[in-house]
């Protein structure tokens, strides 16, 4: 399988669907330029997601790939709820507002949503990718029936093996290294750990299908070290946060160009899930805390997002969902064209062969 012409695409550079950060501009923007853009659709409805969708092709009509979540429906349990937000009223406190008085669902699973299902088989994006899991056989036939590349990500072996049998074109190789969500099928089950380079060996040696690396790949230099390692393309998300065209807001922007860029953890306190993020307040009030402590994802990540709201009318920024991966010291403030342009001129210098 030739991978870039598969996907519809000049460079072997793929634009992360951060959801929340990547906006149908930068996306745009992206495919435009001869990589792929991307669009995060897990935290909006089927409506929603057809509006971004139209929103990019509005400005390009090269091929665009939409990315779900595939994680299990929430467990609610009122009790650990109840706790959760006692553990958080200090902080809603300290910006004189008060956690509510219960938690909800924000984001439906695709395991579960037909409305979002029906949408992207009407809309056929030229791919669709998966994150948290597969989905079930019948949602990924009826995906591939209409012609669309399905991608999947996978921080192990056994996950890349799982996704592949289910049936995607490509798997995503999800280093530790990497910004947001960890893409691990059961966030409880242990962790491995595994690192973008070795991940992607090991996935390119023991899986028949192309493998795209991602996770703390923020120029040419280490597209071209994935490209020999055997990936067939790479996979960037913090190195776009910057751009013109992303949605990230003013602090989030202003906390990954300063020190906080040196200092990423992975926590759970914001959203319920593992993820990876600027050092921040949210961050620090989740260290010493037992998962065990923390309700589901993503009944978790609704208390997370008030109180940022709160913070924010109160002019503090640090309890955003700050997502960044490990090499977030080297992201650049360029519109997103310039940025791909300026990737493929790096990997030109590295790795002649392989810029096209």
């Amino acid at each position: 399988m030739k991978l870039l012409e598969t996907l519809g695409i000049d460079l072997p550079i793929i634009q992360a669907p951060m959801a929340g950060v990547s906006s149908p501009a930068m996306a745009a923007a992206v495919s435009n330029a001869g990589a792929l853009g991307s669009i995060g659709v897990g935290a909006t409805d089927a409506a929603g997601a057809r509006r971004m969708i139209a929103a990019v092709r509005e400005r390009s009509k090269r091929s665009l790939n939409v990315n779900v979540f595939c994680h299990r429906p929430a467990t609610v349990d009122n009790p650990l709820e109840a706790a959760w937000l006692e553990r958080l009223r200090p902080h809603f406190e300290r910006f004189g507002a008060k956690p509510s008085p219960g938690l909800k669902e924000i984001y439906r699973s695709f395991v579960e949503d037909d409305a979002m299902l029906a949408a992207l088989l009407a809309d056929k994006p030229r791919v669709v990718s998966f994150h948290f899991g597969p989905p079930s056989a019948e949602r990924i036939r009826a995906l591939r029936e209409a012609g669309i590349v399905l991608l999947a990500s996978a921080t192990n072996v056994v996950e890349g093996r799982a996704v592949v049998k289910a049936g995607v074109h490509a798997v995503v190789a999800q280093g530790f290294e990497a910004g947001g969500h960890r893409g691990v099928f059961d966030p409880d089950a242990e962790d491995d750990c595994l690192g973008t380079m070795a991940l992607t060996r090991l996935l390119v040696r023991q899986l028949d299908v192309p493998v795209i690396a991602a996770g703390g790949i923020m120029d040419g230099a280490g597209i071209a070290a994935a490209l020999r390692l055997g990936a067939s393309a790479a996979q960037l998300g913090t190195a776009f946060i910057a751009c013109t065209e992303s949605d990230a807001d003013a602090g989030y922007r202003a906390a990954l160009a300063s020190d906080a860029a040196n200092h990423t953890v992975m926590t759970r306190a914001i959203s319920g899930r593992p993820a990876r993020c600027l050092r921040n307040w949210f961050t620090a009030l989740g260290e010493g805390v037992s998962p065990r402590q923390i309700p589901s994802y993503p009944i978790t990540y609704d208390a997370g997002k008030a109180l940022n709201a709160a913070a924010k009318a109160a002019h503090e920024a640090g309890y955003g969902a700050h997502w960044a991966g490990q090499g977030a010291p080297l992201a650049r403030e360029l519109p997103a064209a310039e940025l791909v342009a300026i990737l493929a001129a790096e990997l030109r210098h590295v790795f002649p062969d392989r810029a096209t």
